[in-house]
């Protein structure tokens, strides 16, 4: 006879064996000690196959770029006149360049240029050239103070250093470095779980609804011939793809379809929409800002503007930077169109109906 006694019930041990979320630690890619450190990016392939995969990414990563040096530069005359003959692998601008290299700085973390000067005068710049980040080692010294990179071989057999530049013949620029790493970091890290469970949701949900397109058939056949069964295979094969009639003796066949009953599933648009925004917050470009605004207000499309405004402020700030620093060339970035005229007309007249007072929500946007 079963037990009933209540006092003899156990419990389960779920303490134990589900384990709480938890980050794992990480080291900075810093100077080791040694007196000389390299790093080159190996993950670079697979960054760059995220960004040419992925359009979202790509065009988050292409609108920073955009928003950044878009609408061009102004510089003094002499500047300008060298910086128009930039022409690259030959049919660059100075513009396009700088495009590519702040595209490539997001996917990579680090954006190379070969600095190329005249050979009688090394402060003459002559040409920008763009370099592949995953053949470029960053070379550091004891201190982590960068020393020299070098140009490694994109031949798969071999890795030989192809070439050796100094410091100041590379244009280095560096995204999102902290502490004492000696490279920059990837935007693709940080929202790389994101794109694979967006794109395996789109993926479940695309085969869900080919199968109420073409749901699975379970024929029964009364036979086991196996060329029987095959020559029958291959009519409803091509009756099912050409949306044919099918015809069969009665008693010979019986057919079930393995249809997926509605709402026998999880509806997987929500969390597909909600990875998608998780995706552009983690990015920090906007939806609105490539054209996904649909559904949104007047006013939240304008302090999302405003929130972008800080993302290429500071892109341009740090390219201005680099470029004075490294190519001894003093350039000012064009800003992008700007909403805060709207903003303030839109608390102007908030002010006067009594929405907000006076000196409330300042906003500010751009440089100066």
């Amino acid at each position: 006879m079963a037990e009933t006694n209540i006092s003899k019930a156990t419990t389960s041990n779920m303490t134990d064996n589900v384990e709480d979320y938890s980050v794992s630690t990480m080291n900075t890619d810093a100077a080791t000690g040694a007196k000389e450190t390299e790093w080159i990016n190996t993950k670079w392939p697979q960054y760059l196959g995220y960004y040419k995969t992925i359009p979202e990414l790509k065009k988050a990563i292409d609108a920073i770029a955009t928003y950044t040096v878009g609408k061009g530069w102004t510089t003094d005359g002499t500047t300008s006149v060298v910086l128009d003959h930039i022409s690259g692998w030959g049919e660059d601008t100075f513009n396009s360049i700088a495009w590519n290299l702040l595209v490539t700085k997001k996917i990579a973390g680090d954006a190379f240029a070969e600095i190329i000067r005249a050979d009688d005068n090394e402060r003459t710049l002559l040409n920008l050239k763009p370099l592949d980040p995953g053949s470029i080692k960053i070379i550091v010294n004891d201190r982590g103070i960068i020393q020299r990179y070098e140009q490694t071989s994109k031949n798969p057999i071999g890795s030989s250093i192809v070439h050796k530049f100094k410091t100041e013949d590379i244009l280095h620029l560096s995204n999102d470095r902290v502490a004492d790493e000696i490279h920059g970091t990837s935007i693709v890290e940080a929202v790389e779980w994101i794109i694979l469970a967006k794109n395996e949701a789109m993926a479940d949900q695309k085969k869900l609804m080919h199968r109420n397109v073409k749901p699975i058939i379970f024929f029964k056949l009364d036979t086991d011939d196996q060329s029987k069964i095959n020559s029958f295979i291959t009519q409803m094969d091509n009756c099912v793809n050409k949306g044919e009639n099918i015809y069969v003796p009665k008693g010979n066949v019986e057919f079930e379809i393995l249809s997926v009953p509605a709402n026998a599933t999880l509806n997987a648009n929500p969390w597909i929409q909600y990875l998608d925004n998780v995706f552009y917050q983690s990015v920090g470009v906007p939806k609105v800002i490539i054209g996904g605004g649909m559904g949104m207000t007047e006013a939240t499309v304008k302090v999302e503007f405003l929130s972008f405004s800080q993302v290429w402020s500071r892109e341009q700030s740090d390219f201005m930077a680099d470029v004075w620093r490294q190519l001894g060339m003093k350039i000012k970035l064009v800003e992008p169109a700007s909403l805060q005229n709207e903003l303030l007309s839109d608390q102007s007249k908030d002010v006067e109906t009594g929405i907000t007072k006076p000196g409330e929500m300042q906003p500010t946007m751009g440089q100066e």
